[in-house]
């Protein structure tokens, strides 16, 4: 006969799908940060193995098309951006934040697809995918941003007081480059089309953002009420504001407060937008993958 002891109900699990309103389980990533640290830096490994250049093409990027952006435009064309900045700086200062977002988007939409393997053999947080394709080209981006320092001082452009506030817009970008790629992850799951929006998705991107022009020409053009709406598109703020911090006022102008706070609302709704449906067909994941 067994004891009282040994007649105590031992705890109860109950792994159930979540519902499709429930909340994002942060708590849950948190506790699988260790694996979102290994995913992140399986993401490094593979990106540059068996590569010949490695991680010199986070500096070769930038500057090769940063070359031919200048050449043509600054050179051939002679645009001249707004301020006094030369060509080649601020075209180098437009393309390293936005050659991030591009490869984000891309990485970030194909990330469930791609191991789709893992996700319908084991359990694990599937937002921890996305995160770790966009947390492994932060490494990009910082190298990045020194050959943007590099070609300033090589120009003779003075850095100014204000860059203090370049990592703020910065993080406007990784948000909405990780929300946009993790929406279209989720998407992509479902309709494998996302594989061939995205990169039309990306060239628009590339047009309607200030990489190639200032957006603060777009106001002065046609209009506050334009630069406004134009301010929807997160990276405006970002690309424009990261060369006002760099530059000061004097070599790149300023996106203007009621832009930036446009930008930021935009990229928070995208991001919850994004959260609320990865959430909500997260259950589905492995069954339709």
């Amino acid at each position: 006969m067994s004891t009282p002891e040994a007649q105590v109900a031992t705890p109860e699990i109950v792994i159930s799908p979540p519902s499709r309103w429930s909340s994002l389980h942060l708590g849950e990533l948190w506790a699988h940060r260790e694996l979102i640290y290994f995913l992140t830096k399986r993401e490094l490994q593979v990106r540059y193995k068996q590569s010949f250049f490695g991680i010199s093409w986070a500096v070769l990027q930038p500057l090769i098309y940063g070359f031919i952006i200048a050449l043509f435009f600054g050179v051939v064309l002679k645009v001249q951006p707004p301020g006094n900045l030369p060509y080649a700086v601020f075209a180098v200062a437009g393309l390293v934040p936005w050659l991030f977002t591009a490869q984000a988007v891309t990485n970030g939409s194909n990330s469930l697809v791609q191991d789709s393997d893992l996700i319908s053999k084991v359990y694990f947080p599937r937002l921890a995918l996305p995160i770790s394709k966009a947390l492994s080209l932060l490494m990009d981006l910082a190298i990045a941003l020194a050959v943007v320092i590099v070609v300033t001082l090589i120009y003779g452009v003075a850095i100014a007081p204000t860059a203090y506030l370049v990592p703020a817009f910065l993080m406007l970008g990784v948000i909405t480059a990780f929300a946009i790629g993790t929406w279209l992850a989720a998407v992509n799951v479902k309709y494998r089309d996302v594989q061939v929006v995205v990169p039309m998705l990306v060239q628009v991107l590339f047009f309607v953002s200030p990489v190639l022009y200032s957006g603060t020409q777009v106001g002065d053009q046609a209009g506050k009420a334009w630069s406004y709406i134009y301010s929807i598109n997160p990276m405006a703020s970002v690309l424009d504001g990261m060369r006002w911090a760099l530059y000061g006022g004097t070599g790149a102008p300023y996106p203007g407060t009621a832009n930036i706070l446009i930008s930021v609302a935009s990229a928070a709704l995208i991001l919850t937008g994004a959260l609320v449906y990865f959430r909500r067909t997260e259950q589905s994941f492995a069954d339709v993958i």
